[in-house]
């Protein structure tokens, strides 16, 4: 006859150590983002003597916060399964695209929109000297900080490497 294997089971994984663990890598992540916008406010007043407070919400600028947001989760996958862990594998080529794509696509469409806003100017002011021509300015210039120069991303990247560590440490002194 017929016999019914007895499957074995394994102990149980414990589902909220889990949930804590991919949550504490999405805050690592979230936590490097929100740092790196926090950080260019003062970085801001320091180049410009004005406190703008827009720059939390405003892409561009140093440092990189898609920088940090991946780096700080690469750093903190490192540290808690290893470097040899498919998914620090999985988060470092994710990180390495998007400081490529904030570096080069980003930037690219940056310097475009530059370049389509001072057109827009010189024709506008040609259809001032000329009286028969006709320009309707542009209500909304184009953003023109998009992407990011390479130290702007090296800088999301060192102080994402930052936060993971610190993430990691603080995770690892509760237990």
């Amino acid at each position: 006859m017929y016999q019914k294997k007895r499957i074995e089971s394994k102990p149980a994984i414990d589902a909220s150590t889990e949930v804590i663990e991919l949550n504490q890598a999405l805050n690592t992540a979230l936590i490097g983002i929100g740092t790196a916008q926090a950080v260019k406010i003062p970085i801001t007043y320091i180049q410009t003597g004005d406190w703008d407070w827009t720059q939390v919400l405003q892409t561009g600028g140093m440092p990189s916060s898609h920088s940090a947001g991946v780096s700080a989760l690469a750093t903190y996958i490192a540290f808690k399964r290893g470097i040899s862990a498919m998914d620090f594998a999985i988060s470092t080529v994710f990180g390495a695209v998007v400081m490529y794509d904030a570096m080069g696509i980003r930037r690219a469409a940056g310097e475009i929109a530059v370049e389509v806003n001072d057109l827009d100017e010189q024709v506008e002011r040609l259809a001032k000297q000329q009286p028969g021509l006709y320009h309707a300015r542009r209500r909304k210039a184009l953003k023109e900080r998009l992407g990011h120069l390479p130290t702007e991303v090296l800088g999301g990247a060192i102080l994402g490497v930052a936060v993971g560590a610190i993430s990691f440490l603080i995770e690892k002194q509760r237990r």
